[in-house]
Order: structure tokens, then sequence, then C-alpha cells
């Protein structure tokens, strides 16, 4: 009798097992929502956040790590004020390869390999009217303003160059209208 016990517990142990099993539909989930997460819109409402409807702001008058704020205005009285801002950067943390290859990248296509305003793109004659370095009034202040401003047909390039490769660009167009 006692065999037949264990025969009958042993067959409905068997079928415990396999009887959840399928080989035409997927098996049973122990916590589904980390296999299948729920997809949120980057730009949609969530509840998540305080307001409801965007994700986190930083405090207001907060500045990046590392970021000093350019103080001067984008306007002419901005412009000629920066002609007396001096380079925070020191002579001995010039590096004139890296400053040259990135006016090579970003200003040589319009001003020139030398500064004189005869790049690729004046030649084809996309833009006319480039300045010739050695003929306008400019201090290393004034053009890091106009790398981070942009002036007349030049955007700004504040984007596509960090604060120090901006200053580092300016002290070599110096060096090209020195030469």
């Amino acid at each position: 009798m006692k065999a037949l016990y264990k025969i009958a517990l042993l067959v409905s142990v068997s079928a415990a097992f396999t009887s959840c099993f399928d080989k035409r539909e997927p098996n049973y989930q122990y916590m589904p929502n980390m296999y299948e997460p729920v997809a949120y819109e980057p730009y949609s409402e969530a509840s998540a956040f305080p307001n409801g409807k965007e994700g986190q702001l930083p405090a207001e008058g907060s500045i990046p790590r590392g970021f000093t704020p350019y103080e001067l205005p984008d306007n002419n009285e901005g412009y000629e004020a920066s002609k007396t801002n001096l380079s925070p950067i020191a002579d001995e943390n010039y590096d004139e390869a890296r400053a040259g290859e990135l006016y090579t990248v970003y200003c040589a296509i319009c001003h020139g390999d030398k500064g004189d305003g005869k790049g690729n793109l004046v030649k084809r004659e996309k833009f006319l009217g480039v300045p010739n370095y050695k003929d306008r009034q400019i201090t290393v202040g004034s053009v890091y303003h106009v790398e981070t401003y942009g002036i007349n047909m030049m955007g700004s390039y504040a984007n596509q160059l960090s604060q120090e490769e901006r200053w580092q660009v300016a002290h070599y167009v110096m060096q090209l209208r020195s030469k």
C-alpha cells in the first residue's frame, strides 16, 4: 500500500511539473515587469516628476561644473568691451599644434590657412567679404567674443568649441595676424 502512495505521489509531482510546460507558448514568468519593461516616451508627461510634465530642471542661476560664464553681452558695446579682455590661458598652457588643428578644422575653410580671408569657400565664391586679420583691429578678447557669439555672416562656435578651445584658437589667430 505504501508503494502505491509513493507511485501516486511521484506521478502527481511529475504531472504538476510537466503540466505548466508547453512548447507552443512561453512559460510563466516569475517577474514579468523585469522581462518586459514599460517603455516611456522621452518627452511625454510623467507622474514621476513633481510638476508632472517635464523632467527635473537645474536650479535657477546654477552653472555647470567647470564652466566660467562669459559676462559680456552680444552687442556692439560687448564687442568693444571685449577688446580689453585678457586671455585666461597662460603662455605655457598655449598649445600651438592643437590650436592650429582647431583653426584648420573650424576657421581655415573661410579665413584661409594664413588668416588672409582666402579660404576655399571664398575662392569658390560661396562667401565674399571675409576679412584679412591684418586689416582688422582685433585682440585676443575680441576674437574670443566673435567665436562665442558670431558676427555678421559668421555664426557662433560656442557649441562646437569649448571655452578653452576658443581661447586657444584666439591665440592662434593673433599669431597669424602677427606673421
